[in-house]
């Protein structure tokens, strides 16, 4: 459930590539491949997986788990992992942009209008509502940027992923 930047800098052998974005686009390859084996979703902590959990439910997916605390609890474990370069995190990349805009924001009020203190007005009510409803609509739709999407051209076999098909 992690884009495929964060999948490449750290991932579990053995494990396939599938974003939280692109899983209807594959859940019935997933399905298919899936068939009478466990799936387990790992992201970075969990909350991702979890969202993934409920989506392949209402598919039909039966050997489902969520690995609790994400890649990070495998890391402490000291578990097996492959390493690639690093990468930026999407909750990284969320924080520079909401800071950039609350910036820019302010910096176009004091010099054009008044009315630019809109922008980071609304870039706090949406931290705000992030942390009350802990989900982050400007993390879901930066994880949709092509640097953190698989090439559209990827099939679930193919995918290099945070779900793991034991055998």
């Amino acid at each position: 459930m992690r884009t495929p930047a964060e999948f490449g800098e750290v991932h579990i052998p053995g494990s396939i590539n599938m974003p939280l974005a692109d899983l209807g686009r594959f859940a019935s390859e997933l399905k298919a491949r899936a068939a009478g084996k466990e799936v387990v979703l790992i992201c970075r902590t969990g909350k991702r997986a979890t969202a993934a959990f409920e989506q392949l439910l209402g598919e039909g997916f039966a050997d489902c788990l969520v690995l609790e605390g994400g890649i990070g609890a495998w890391l402490e474990a000291g578990l097996p992992v492959n390493r690639g370069h690093k990468a930026m995190s999407i909750e990284r990349q969320a924080r520079i942009v909401a800071r950039a805009l609350a910036a820019i924001g302010s910096a176009l009020a004091a010099v054009v209008s008044p009315w630019f203190l809109l922008i980071p007005g609304c870039v706090g009510m949406g931290l705000m509502v992030a942390g009350i409803t802990d989900t982050c609509t400007m993390g879901m739709l930066l994880a949709r940027l092509p640097w953190n999407r698989a090439p559209r051209a990827m099939t679930c076999a193919a995918a290099p992923s945070a779900v793991v098909l034991h055998r």
